[in-house]
């Protein structure tokens, strides 16, 4: 078994995890911006490959990870994440540093996930989630640091309320989850100081 988890991760572990955290760093600096992403990792269905490097490249044994319940479901999908990221991976989404979500219309509400506090925001979740699509110029209006004026974009499927939980997320400044998102070829970021408007 360890010797098909190791030879299914990275081929250039650092190299790859670097590359991603520069788009990842560069997706929540300047929200709305579409990042160019296409890992080469190849995990275990049901985990794509976007939110799968992710982790890789940001978990470890500090950090816990939780699951949706599709992923959640693949003991697979649980044991190549732990062999390569050493996270402990948690069933109360409270408890993770990171979430991953590959049925993003099912998402949990926002509520549910660590929010940080006033004296420590980073104790809070990053959601890192698959989507069908990113789209420039789409339904939604992103206003907030990082942006000069407003941005638009589009995000296939968009879930039902979010767009008023997003809002609920930003008035807890300094507090609140940041949301990755992550569609086949592209990346973009909405944190928790952006506005989000349904134009």
């Amino acid at each position: 078994m360890s010797a098909a988890l190791a030879s299914s991760g990275p081929a250039d572990p650092v190299i790859e995890a670097q590359a991603d955290f520069r788009s990842l760093m560069n997706a929540l600096a300047r929200p709305g911006t579409i990042e160019a992403f296409a890992p080469k990792l190849l995990p275990p269905a049901p985990l794509p490959a976007g939110i799968g490097s992710l982790a890789l490249a940001l978990a470890d044994h500090e950090a816990p990870l939780w699951l949706d319940p599709q992923l959640a479901a693949s003991d697979e999908v649980s044991a190549y994440l732990r062999f390569h990221t050493g996270a402990k991976i948690v069933a109360d989404p409270a408890a993770a540093t990171f979430a991953l979500v590959a049925d993003f219309a099912r998402m949990p509400p926002l509520a549910n996930f660590a929010l940080g506090t006033d004296e420590y925001p980073d104790r809070s979740t990053t959601i890192i989630a698959a989507v069908d699509a990113i789209e420039a110029d789409g339904p939604l209006e992103l206003a907030g640091p990082g942006i000069a004026t407003t941005a638009r974009i589009g995000i296939a499927p968009w879930r039902d309320g979010l767009t008023a939980e997003l809002a609920a997320n930003r008035a807890l400044f300094p507090r609140g989850v940041d949301l990755v998102l992550v569609a086949p070829r592209r990346l973009a970021a909405l944190p928790r100081t952006t506005r989000v408007r349904e134009v």
